[in-house]
C-alpha cells in the first residue's frame, strides 16, 4: 500500500508540471495584455514597457515559466499582477470561503442522495422511487447556474427569506450551497439506487432475513455496506468537484471564494493568480482520486491484497 501511494503521489507531480505547462501555454497564446489591462489608455509606451519590465514580461516565455516552476516547488507562486498580493496568500484566504461552501454542498447531497437512493431502490415502481428518477434527471440535467439564478428570484427576491450575495453571514451559504449541491445529490441518489438494486436481492440478503433481522438491520449493515464501492467511488470524486468546480456557482451568489477569483483572474489575464488557481483545482482533483482508491482498501480488503499483489 506504501508504494501505492507513493507511485501514485509521483504522477500527481507529473500531472501538475503538465497542468502548469498548458495553462502557462494557453495564457500567453490569447490576444490580449495585460499590462494595457492595469494602464490607462493615456500611459505612454515608456510606462508601459517600464511596467512590463518590473512584472518580468519582457523576458523570454521559457525564462517566465522556469521562473514560475522553480517559485512553485518553494510554494511561491508570484504575484497578481493587478492587486500585488502573493499568490498562496490570497488561495489561503479564500480556500476557507471554498471550503464551508463546498462542505455545506457535500453535506446536503450525501444526506439526501443516499436516502433518498436507499429508499427508492426499497420501493422500486412506487410512487417514491419514480419522483426520485425524476428529480435525478432533472438534478442532473439542470446548469449549476440556472439553478442558482431560480433559487435567488424564488428565495432571494420574491420571498426574501435569504440574502442572494456575499458572506455577511451563515445564512448567505444556504442558497449557494443548495444551488451547487443538487447536481451531485441527484448523482448521488442515482448511484446508490442502482448499486442497492443489484444486492437488495442477493442470497446473503435473504439469508439475513431468514435469520429474523430486521429490516434496519438488513438495509444498513449488509445492503448497504456491499453497495459502498460505486458510491464511494463517485462520493469522493464529487468532493473534488465541489472543493475544484465552484467557479459559476460562487460568481452568481458573489461569494469571495477561490472559483470567484479564477474567474476574475482569466477575465483580467492575472498569468500567475490564474496559474495558482488552476494548480489548486488540479491538486484537489489528483488528491481526491488518491483518497478513493485508499478508501477502496478499508471498504473492501479484495481490492487491497490485489493491489499488494
Amino acid at each position: 500500500m506504501a508504494s501505492y501511494i507513493l507511485k501514485r503521489l509521483a504522477q500527481t507531480l507529473i500531472v501538475l508540471w503538465g497542468v502548469s505547462f498548458v495553462t502557462f501555454i494557453l495564457m500567453n497564446v490569447v490576444p490580449g495584455d495585460p499590462v494595457l489591462l492595469m494602464m490607462e489608455k493615456r500611459a505612454t509606451p515608456e510606462a508601459i514597457e517600464r511596467i512590463r519590465h518590473e512584472m518580468g514580461l519582457d523576458k523570454p516565455l521559457r525564462v517566465q515559466y522556469f521562473n514560475f516552476v522553480k517559485g512553485a516547488l518553494r510554494f511561491d507562486l508570484g504575484r497578481s499582477y493587478f492587486t500585488r498580493e502573493a499568490v498562496m496568500t490570497a488561495l489561503t484566504r479564500r480556500f476557507g470561503v471554498t471550503l464551508k461552501l463546498a462542505s455545506s454542498a457535500y453535506a446536503i447531497a450525501l444526506a439526501l442522495g443516499i436516502s433518498a437512493g436507499v429508499v427508492s431502490a426499497l420501493q422500486r415502481g412506487r410512487a417514491f422511487d419514480s419522483l426520485v428518477r425524476g428529480g435525478a434527471v432533472l438534478g442532473i440535467s439542470a446548469p449549476v447556474f440556472w439553478v442558482a439564478i431560480i433559487l435567488q428570484l424564488i428565495f432571494g427576491l420574491r420571498l426574501g427569506w435569504l440574502p442572494i450575495s456575499g458572506v455577511r453571514s451563515p445564512h448567505s451559504f444556504v442558497l449557494p450551497a443548495t444551488a451547487l449541491g443538487i447536481r451531485y445529490m441527484a448523482s448521488i441518489a442515482r448511484v446508490t439506487r442502482t448499486s442497492m438494486l443489484e444486492v437488495i436481492h442477493q442470497d446473503y440478503i435473504r439469508t439475513a432475513r431468514s435469520k429474523g433481522l430486521g429490516e434496519y438491520a438488513v438495509v444498513l449493515r449488509h445492503a448497504l455496506k456491499n453497495a459502498l464501492i460505486p458510491i464511494v467511488t463517485l462520493a469522493g470524486t464529487e468532493l473534488g468537484n465541489l472543493l475544484a468546480g465552484s467557479m459559476l456557482t460562487e460568481w452568481v451568489f458573489a461569494v469571495p471564494g477561490i472559483g470567484k477569483i479564477m474567474v476574475d483572474s482569466i477575465l483580467m489575464r492575472d498569468l500567475p493568480m490564474l496559474q495558482g488557481t488552476v494548480l489548486y483545482v488540479a491538486a484537489i482533483f489528483v488528491l481526491s482520486n488518491l483518497a478513493v482508491d485508499i478508501s477502496y482498501a478499508f471498504i473492501d480488503p479484495r481490492i487491497r491484497y490485489a493491489k499488494e499483489d
